[in-house]
C-alpha cells in the first residue's frame, strides 16, 4: 500500500527505506552509505538533489517522520512490541511469516507493566532515601562522638603531659639550685678577694709614707692588717653528682606516675545503656537520669564493653546508698531488648527494700535470699570462666557472700559455644548511681 509518506520514507539514491540517515546543510536526507558512494563517484561533496556543496553531514537518529512508522515499506504505525525479537513492529509485521508464533504486546499493556516497575523503583528509591537520611544522621552523630571523644583523649594526654612537665621541672630545679649555689660562692669569694686587695693596697700606701706619718697611723694600720676571713673550702674535681640526678630517671618517673594513674577492670559500654542511664565521661560509673539515648529498651541496665570467656576476672562496684541495684554478668547470647528476665543468660546479685539476693535467670529457682549482717557499700564480683563460677564478696569485710555456678545452664555450655560473659549493672531508682572502683596497676 502506497501513500504520500513514501517520498519521505525512502532514499532518492537507493530508493529504499532510509538506513542510518544523515542530513546535509541543505536539509536533504540520504542513507549514509548512499551519500558516501555518491561523493566518491563524483569526487565532490555535493548534494545528490540540489547539487549544493556541503562541508559535512550529521546523523539523523530517530527522525520524527520515521519514528512512528515501520521501516519495512509498510507505511504503518508501530503499534506492537515483539517479545521474541525485542523490537517494535506494525500490524503487517505482526502478521508476516517472519514473526510466526511470536508473542506481541501492545504499548498500553507494556505501560501498565512499566507502571508497576516504576512503583517498585519508587519504593526502592524511598528506601534508599530513608536509609541515606539515617546514615546522614548517623554520620553527624559519629562526627559529634568523634569530636567529643577526641577532646577527652586530648584532655587525658594533656594531664599526662602536664605531669611529665611538672616532673621535669621538679628534676631540673635542684640542678639549677646547685648551679646558683656555686655562682653565689664564686660571687662571695670575688667580694672577699676585692676586699683583701683593697686592704693590701691601703697598707702598702701607708708604708710608703714618711716615718712620722707611718707611726701616727700605725695603730689603725695594724688593725686593718688583721684578717678575720676563713680560708675557702677546697673544691674537688667533681662538679655535681650527675648520678644522683640521672639514676633510673625514667623508671622513677614511671613509678611515680603509676601512683596517680587509675586502672578500672571494667569499662561500661555506652551502646548498651538504657535511655534513662547516664554514663560518666570515663565510662566507669552510671547514674539513673531520664531520656538519654540508645540501647537496653526496657530495663535500666548497661553492660561492660569487653566480655570474657577464659581466665579469672574481678571488678569492684561501689553501690553506696543506692536503694535498688543489680550487679553480675550477662551472657552474649542473652537479648538486651524486651523481657529478658525469664531468659537464660543472666547471673546476678541484687538489693531491694532492705533485702539481698542472688539469681540465675532461666532456672526453676530464679533467686535465693542472702543473710547480710550490715548494709553493703562495696561489692566485689569475681568471674572464673574456666570453672564457670560467679562469686560475690563484701569488699569492706573481705567476706564471701555467694557463688553461682554453671554460667550458661541449662541450655548452653560456656566453653563449647564460645559464649562471653559481660559485666552487667542495673539501677532501679532515680538519682542513684553505681561506680566501678579503680585498681592499682600490676607490677
Amino acid at each position: 500500500m502506497a501513500s504520500a509518506l513514501d517520498d519521505d520514507l525512502f532514499c532518492v539514491v537507493c530508493h529504499d527505506v532510509f538506513k542510518n540517515p544523515v542530513v546535509l546543510s541543505c536539509n536533504h536526507i540520504f542513507c549514509k552509505v548512499c551519500l558516501q558512494k555518491f561523493w566518491k563517484s563524483k569526487q565532490s561533496r555535493e548534494c545528490p538533489l540540489c547539487r549544493r556543496r556541503s562541508s559535512r553531514e550529521r546523523p539523523l537518529s530517530n527522525p520524527v517522520f520515521l519514528g512512528e512508522f515501520c521501516s519495512r515499506r509498510h507505511s504503518e504505525k508501530l503499534k506492537f512490541f515483539c517479545v521474541d525479537d525485542k523490537q517494535p513492529v506494525c500490524v503487517v509485521c505482526r502478521d508476516s511469516r517472519e514473526h510466526t508464533n511470536h508473542t506481541f504486546q501492545a504499548a498500553a499493556d507494556l505501560k501498565v507493566g512499566m507502571k508497576i516497575s516504576i512503583e517498585f523503583l519508587k519504593k526502592k528509591l524511598k528506601i534508599f532515601e530513608e536509609a541515606k537520611a539515617t546514615r546522614d544522621q548517623t554520620a553527624e552523630d559519629i562526627k559529634t562522638q568523634v569530636q567529643h571523644t577526641e577532646k577527652q583523649i586530648k584532655e587525658e594526654f594533656e594531664k599526662l603531659h602536664q605531669f611529665l612537665r611538672d616532673e621535669e621541672a621538679a628534676r631540673i630545679a635542684p640542678l639549677r639550685e646547685e648551679e646558683e649555689w656555686m655562682k653565689e660562692k664564686i660571687e662571695k669569694m670575688s667580694r672577699e678577694i676585692s676586699s683583701l686587695s683593697d686592704t693590701i693596697r691601703v697598707i702598702e700606701e701607708e708604708m710608703r709614707a714618711d716615718d712620722v706619718t707611718f707611726l701616727q697611723n700605725y695603730k689603725s694600720t695594724v688593725e686593718r692588717a688583721k684578717c678575720t676571713l676563713q680560708d675557702p673550702e677546697r673544691v674537688s674535681g667533681a662538679l655535681i653528682n650527675v648520678a644522683k640526678h640521672l639514676d633510673n630517671l625514667k623508671f622513677s618517673v614511671w613509678e611515680k606516675m603509676r601512683k596517680i594513674v587509675q586502672c578500672t577492670p571494667v569499662t561500661l559500654d555506652p551502646l548498651s545503656a538504657h535511655p534513662d542511664l547516664l554514663l560518666s565521661e570515663d565510662l566507669t560509673s552510671v547514674r539513673y537520669m531520664s531520656k538519654n539515648i540508645f540501647r537496653f529498651d526496657k530495663y535500666h541496665s548497661v553492660v561492660g564493653s569487653e566480655g570474657f570467656n577464659t581466665g579469672t576476672h574481678c571488678w569492684d562496684v561501689e553501690v553506696g546508698d543506692c536503694p535498688r541495684w543489680t550487679v553480675g554478668v550477662m551472657m552474649s547470647f542473652a537479648q538486651r531488648f524486651g523481657d529478658y528476665v525469664t531468659l537464660n543468660g543472666r547471673l546476678y546479685m541484687w538489693y531491694k527494700d532492705g533485702q539481698y539476693g542472688v539469681g540465675h535467670s532461666g532456672t526453676q529457682t530464679p533467686y535465693t535470699l542472702l543473710k547480710v549482717k550490715q548494709k553493703l557499700q562495696r561489692i566485689r564480683v569475681q568471674l572464673d570462666c574456666d570453672r564457670e563460677e560467679l562469686s560475690f564478696y563484701d569488699l569492706d569485710n573481705n567476706t564471701h557472700l555467694h557463688t553461682l555456678s554453671r554460667l550458661c545452664a541449662p541450655t548452653h555450655h560456656f566453653s563449647r559455644y564460645h559464649e562471653k560473659a559481660f559485666p552487667y549493672f542495673n539501677l532501679g531508682c532515680v538519682n542513684s548511681s553505681l561506680r566501678i572502683l579503680p585498681v592499682s596497676p600490676q607490677h
